[in-house]
């Protein structure tokens, strides 16, 4: 790795979100809407190394474009099953359909996203539910 390009990741390092967003706007346009500063600087440092060392390789292109789409955490449970837990006294209860995962007659993309209506705050949907530990 180039001596400058060690003394930027290094700066990215020191930065705070605002500077972070600065440094991705002068670069690449709009910055992502992100508020850690820690994935920004990351995201940030990628990119720029990307930009410089030249990416990924072929093979590692091919072999995410083999990968398919990523399909939603919970849905290896199997079109039917259901997830259950009691939440402030109420037993929920969600079923695992194709498109997604119904609670209280809505359907949702994400295990997260029906965590997160459930709870009335932002929920890993697997961890909520159990299927990974805490």
């Amino acid at each position: 790795m180039s001596t400058e390009l060690h003394g930027l990741l290094a700066e990215l390092g020191e930065m705070g979100l605002d500077e972070l967003r600065d440094q991705w706007r002068r670069r690449y346009g709009a910055p992502p809407p992100l508020r850690s500063v820690p994935i920004m600087r990351q995201m940030l440092g990628w990119r720029i190394q990307a930009e410089v060392l030249g990416g990924l390789d072929l093979s590692t292109r091919r072999a995410l474009a083999r990968s398919g789409p990523v399909e939603a955490e919970g849905k290896h449970l199997g079109i039917g099953a259901t997830l259950t837990r009691n939440w402030k006294g109420r037993k929920i209860s969600v079923v695992v359909e194709e498109d997604g995962f119904r609670w209280d007659d809505q359907l949702f993309p994400s295990l997260s996203a029906a965590a997160t209506a459930i709870a009335g705050s932002r929920w890993n949907g697997p961890r909520f539910f159990g299927l990974r530990e805490a």
